[in-house]
């Protein structure tokens, strides 16, 4: 009999910690607000690729992570941390180059440039300024495709520099996602 009651005993208090863990992060996504990017709520509940696809800002590059198909990955546990170019970002490349990208034969191309953009783990605007005061005014990150960006302050805001001094700013900073963040930039970063 005291064994039965051992047993229920810890059962309940098993069932206690994992309804409490559950209302922590029930709470945490609750805490985590939406934001408005193109017209649309972002809402931290829902992964990269179902937010991206409802901001008018970010179809050219919705367009071009289907094309690369990285969508599934993108959809993936992660946690991801995204610089998302708008496509005033993408227009402000040569002519044609967005264009070439998306073709077929130049799948290989378009990946890496997309990959370049995402950094492993979830970086928050907070982290990120963490992580430039500590490294005396600037912050290297390892991207997914194996490229190195470098973030760093002017003023107030977060700047992106990409393999061939080319600049990025942060334009939205901590758009949650379930499966990690998004900080819009102004342009598109390169590669070597």
């Amino acid at each position: 009999m005291k064994s039965k009651f051992i047993t229920a005993a810890f059962f309940s208090l098993a069932l206690m910690a994992g309804t409490s863990s559950i209302f922590a992060q029930d709470k945490m996504m609750k805490d985590e607000k939406t934001v408005m990017v193109g017209g649309a709520e972002m809402y931290p509940s829902k992964n990269i690729v179902e937010n991206a696809v409802n901001s008018k800002d970010h179809t050219t590059l919705v367009a071009a992570v289907k094309a690369a198909d990285l969508v599934e990955t993108l959809q993936g546990d992660g946690p991801f941390t995204v610089f998302a170019p708008t496509n005033a970002a993408f227009e402000k490349l040569p002519k044609g180059t967005v264009e070439t990208l998306l073709k077929p034969e130049n799948k290989a191309k378009l990946q890496t440039i997309l990959t370049y953009h995402v950094v492993a783990g979830k970086h928050s605007a907070a982290d990120i300024m963490a992580d430039i005061k500590k490294g005396n005014g600037k912050a290297t990150y390892k991207t997914v495709s194996g490229g190195t960006l470098t973030a760093m302050l002017k003023g107030k805001k977060v700047m992106l520099m990409d393999e061939n001094g080319g600049m990025a700013t942060v334009t939205i900073a901590d758009v949650n996602q379930s499966n990690g963040v998004i900080h819009v930039v102004d342009s598109v970063v390169l590669p070597k």
